[in-house]
């Protein structure tokens, strides 16, 4: 038998699911340290990086949809960890990590890095290597295609 003859067994959506909640318990019970869970760190993350930046820019930077960036935000928002202030019209908004965010980021971080490298230790830094560019690439491979204007004419 050759590996070519070889077929996935159950569910792949099932099996990706498993594994994230598995990693997000991990990562989570270091982030509670901090008092943040994973998906309030990795949100304040890209807004201490990518700041002050609108909603939108901020959601396609995340793979999320503009309600579950809203309701993401608002715990941040509440802690003082972020704002949401006016842009540059009267239609535009503009969020932005305030010092307290900032702040709240750094400490959060030294948590994020114990969890890493916990992770690493536990499956082995060339799988979680090997992980990494499995899921790169799945990620490139599912990616929708974009439209050209041939597209929009052709319905």
């Amino acid at each position: 038998m050759t590996t070519t003859d070889v077929q996935p067994q159950g569910c792949t959506n099932f099996k990706l699911r498993q594994l994230l909640r598995t990693v997000s318990r991990h990562y989570d019970a270091e982030l509670a340290r901090a008092g943040l869970k994973g998906t309030q760190f990795s949100l304040l993350s890209h807004v201490v990086r990518l700041g002050p930046l609108q909603p939108q820019a901020l959601a396609r930077q995340m793979g999320l949809d503009a309600s579950t960036l809203t309701r993401n935000l608002r715990p941040l928002v509440e802690m003082g960890w972020v704002t949401q202030g006016p842009g540059d019209d009267a239609r535009s908004r503009i969020i932005t990590a305030t010092p307290s965010g900032r702040t709240k980021h750094a400490e959060a971080r030294r948590h994020w890095k114990r969890a890493q490298l916990a992770l690493n230790d536990r499956l082995g830094t060339a799988t979680v290597v090997a992980l990494h560019a499995l899921i790169d690439d799945g990620l490139a491979r599912l990616a929708p295609e974009p439209q050209t204007a041939a597209d929009d004419l052709n319905g």
